[in-house]
């Protein structure tokens, strides 16, 4: 009589956190591809680096928009459990990662840096690292594992409260953000200039 050994599958939610990190490494080498430096060539990564208007801006592990993409993975999570309220939580995080590492990437095309440069206040942004792009999809990851573990209003408390800091701290945060590509405004841009 011959032994057989179980075959081991992978169980459903380790297909998705493969998936995840899938994504995580897709992303990063179509960064490399795309010509994006993989550290800041100032030759250093910081784990925080504050300044904003500086060519180190968006060149480390977190800097002041991080916290928008802490914001993110909040919202990231919300529209998920609304949407896809049916399947599991660890598919809604891949689709999460997919969504930002897709903005990641094109958030560093030519396109939307050009776009950064004309209408807001980023006048020299050359676009992120590669290190600083995977630890913005990393933040988001942050924002989505909290977020499933708080309540609703404590889940919107902590995404108002992030963007208050942010706005307080440099004139800028998710929302003047994604206004100011959708629809730019002088006197925002001015306000912000005044930092």
């Amino acid at each position: 009589m011959a032994t057989t050994f179980p075959t081991r599958t992978p169980s459903h939610s380790a297909r998705w956190w493969w998936a995840t990190l899938a994504v995580i490494g897709v992303a990063t080498l179509a960064l490399l591809a795309m010509g994006r430096t993989p550290i800041c060539t100032c030759g250093t990564v910081k784990l925080w680096y504050g300044t904003v208007q500086s060519a180190e801006n968006s060149q480390h592990l977190a800097d002041w928009y991080s916290l928008s993409h802490v914001v993110h993975g909040l919202i990231f999570y919300g529209l998920g459990w609304l949407i896809l309220r049916r399947q599991t939580w660890q598919m809604r995080l891949a689709l999460a990662t997919l969504v930002e590492a897709g903005w990641e990437v094109l958030e560093n095309s030519p396109i939307i840096i050009d776009r950064y440069r004309a209408v807001t206040i980023a006048l020299g942004y050359e676009g992120d690292s590669v290190v600083n792009s995977v630890a913005d999809i990393g933040w988001m990851l942050v924002g989505f594992a909290v977020a499933r573990r708080l309540p609703l209003w404590a889940t919107v408390a902590l995404g108002i409260a992030l963007e208050l800091v942010a706005l307080v701290a440099i004139r800028d945060n998710l929302t003047l953000n994604v206004w100011m590509l959708i629809a730019p405004s002088d006197a925002v841009r001015q306000w912000q200039a005044g930092a």
